[in-house]
């Protein structure tokens, strides 16, 4: 097919926001192209620019290889139907059609024989001498398409028009739109925000986001090998796994390794795992490639919408005592040293030793002159394999020495169904949390938080990291701290219905599995 629309690096900016982010993007003769995404996208400011209602800030468009930025928007080969059709309520219909013929001054019979064959197009041959004013949202829809088509353009634009209409009244034109292009055999571009509409109209669809395009394919392209979450999510129902790539066609996601169909990744490479709705299969326990339990069904009236869970995310909740306390100084040494309080399970005293108390109680000693590391050479401390509270002191070779409390209590952890999450509780300085690069990851570290399922075979990822306070503003105090694993559960569209609380089974094939970069990379 010939290209018809080239956008080149089109950017678009107002009041110093870029909308458009170097848009690029070819269309070709007769095509049915939808430009999909959530308000603000970018996608109306597109077609404004290419219908000649908007300048661009940079960049061209060209239209049959020459480029039109220059050229008015009335001298373009280009019409425009919008969500509000602006149609003259003083006119009938066949006034409303024959509007731009009658500007053009062709003759009359020209004029009768086009908008003729106009409301024999759109279905409303009886419906000419009607006021629109007296016609329903779906006929004065299909009268704004007739006046655009009469003048004969290479290219219809169409700002989401169905967006006016109820849901029955929509789904019936969305055939009747492609119905109509097929008919005249030009390029339409249709804005829309519903992902059902792109999908059952569009020869491609144009993904967008924040002013860039993320994904162009067919409907089957962009339904099956979305690019990533976003374009998964935003077309249509999905399960989105994160998983690790193992290699060429294996892919590991809930500790377990599948087969699948996809090349090209990185080994060991961290990716997220589709599989639609539709794609998963309930099967027996003993059948399933994946095991879980039935939480909830809903009726959709074509199918049931089946939610299981194949594992429980846990969470559990600590506290964080927060001090101004400041580093000891040794001026004599030209060092300081620092630590914090820090609490044991009785079930470590017998295995503890110095690195394990150093590293518990973040303790560092340091030159004050040049911040170099310096070693804790001697740890004295006394405790016993009971719920207390006892001294450690750490000292250097020169003499710098801080002493803080080994706090022994019970065991922290959180036993759920499949796992167990387990968490201390901190004591930290001001200083430690402003200064922290990765306060999540230094949380998680500081708490000790792990977790790992209940036959003590596998270690689970603790995933989430929830707290309340603003660690540049942070004051002294008391701070609860929630570290959560997540869980994992799925939709499946079933026939079947399956009763809340029953153990099912979960199968699909290689095919079923399609593997996207995580987002930011790119396939």
């Amino acid at each position: 097919m010939k290209k018809l629309i080239q956008f080149k690096n089109i950017v678009k900016e107002f009041d110093g926001e870029i909308v458009l982010k170097g848009i690029n993007l070819d269309i070709y003769e007769n095509e049915f192209v939808t430009l999909l995404g959530p308000s603000g996208c970018g996608k109306t400011t597109l077609l404004r620019i290419l219908g000649g209602f908007l300048d661009a800030t940079q960049g061209e468009v060209l239209f049959d290889g020459k480029d039109i930025l220059s050229v008015p928007a009335y001298k373009r080969e280009i019409n425009t139907v919008f969500q509000k059709y602006a149609l003259f309520p003083h006119l009938n219909v066949y006034d409303n059609i024959a509007f731009g013929l009658k500007i053009k001054k062709e003759p009359r019979d020209i004029i009768e024989q086009k908008v003729m064959r106009m409301l024999k197009l759109v279905g409303l041959e009886e419906f000419g001498k009607r006021r629109v004013s007296e016609m329903s949202g779906g006929q004065q829809q299909r009268v704004a398409i007739a006046r655009a088509l009469v003048n004969e353009p290479k290219v219809l634009l169409l700002d989401e028009p169905l967006g006016a209409l109820d849901l029955k009244l929509r789904k019936e034109m969305q055939l009747e739109l492609k119905k109509i292009q097929q008919e005249v055999g030009i390029t339409f571009i249709f804005v829309t925000h519903d992902q059902e509409e792109a999908l059952t109209m569009s020869d491609k669809i144009v993904v967008m986001r924040n002013g860039e395009i993320l994904q162009t394919g067919t409907p089957t392209d962009i339904y099956n090998e979305p690019k990533n979450r976003f374009v998964a999510d935003f077309i249509g129902e999905s399960n989105i796994i994160d998983g690790i790539m193992k290699a060429d066609r294996q892919v590991i996601f809930e500790d377990k390794l599948f087969e699948c169909e996809d090349t090209g990744f990185a080994e060991n490479e961290a990716v997220e795992v589709v599989i639609r709705p539709e794609d998963l299969d309930i099967v027996p326990v003993n059948a399933g490639k994946l095991n879980g339990t039935v939480r909830s069904v809903l009726f959709k009236g074509v199918h049931y919408e089946t939610i299981v869970e194949t594992r429980s995310g846990t969470s559990i909740t600590v506290e964080m005592t927060v001090s101004d306390s400041k580093p000891v100084c040794n001026p004599a040494a030209d060092e300081e040293m620092s630590a914090n309080d820090f609490y044991l399970d009785v079930t470590d005293i017998e295995e503890l030793t110095k690195a394990d108390i150093i590293a518990r109680a973040d303790a560092q000693a340091w030159k004050t002159s040049t911040e170099e590391l310096v070693s804790i050479s001697k740890v004295e401390y006394e405790i016993k394999a009971e719920k207390g509270r006892y001294p450690v002191t750490f000292f250097t070779q020169a003499g710098t020495m801080t002493t803080v409390e080994m706090i022994v209590d019970d065991v922290n952890k959180v036993d759920a169904k499949n796992e167990t999450i387990y968490a201390v509780n901190i004591y930290k300085t001001i200083d430690d949390i402003k200064e922290s690069i990765a306060l999540d990851t230094d949380l998680k570290t500081w708490a000790n938080a792990q977790a790992w399922t209940n036959d003590g075979e596998d270690a689970v990822a603790v995933t989430d990291v929830e707290y309340s306070f603003d660690p540049e503003n942070i004051e002294t105090g008391k701070y609860k701290i929630t570290f959560k694993t997540r869980g994992y559960e799925y939709k499946i569209d079933t026939t079947d219905k399956y009763e809340e609380g029953m153990r099912v089974g979960l199968d699909f094939t290689p095919n079923d599995l399609h593997i996207m970069h995580k987002e930011g990379g790119g396939r």
